[in-house]
């Protein structure tokens, strides 16, 4: 997996949610509204999801631990930049 473009847009207010990112794969998809959060031990992130009930359900989500890990990266390391 080869990430060519994040786009990072930060949050206001006093939430969890830090910004929102937007991230693209191989100038061939984009993957948009990925959270960065703030939770007990630092920073994480989470992938888009739904409400199915009482249940969140992904939406997408990377399918190996090595391209979890790429997403991951790449997405808090550009957010850390902006701060």
């Amino acid at each position: 997996m080869n990430i060519t473009d994040v786009r990072i847009r930060k949050t206001r207010g006093d939430r969890n949610v830090k910004a929102f990112a937007s991230v693209t794969i191989d100038d061939a998809i984009v993957v948009h509204d990925i959270k960065i959060v703030e939770g007990k031990n630092g920073l994480f992130v989470s992938m888009p999801s739904k409400k199915v009930g009482e249940k969140y359900f992904d939406i997408s989500h990377p399918i190996t631990a090595q391209s979890r890990s790429t997403l991951i990266d790449t997405v808090l390391n550009e957010y850390r930049q902006l701060a």
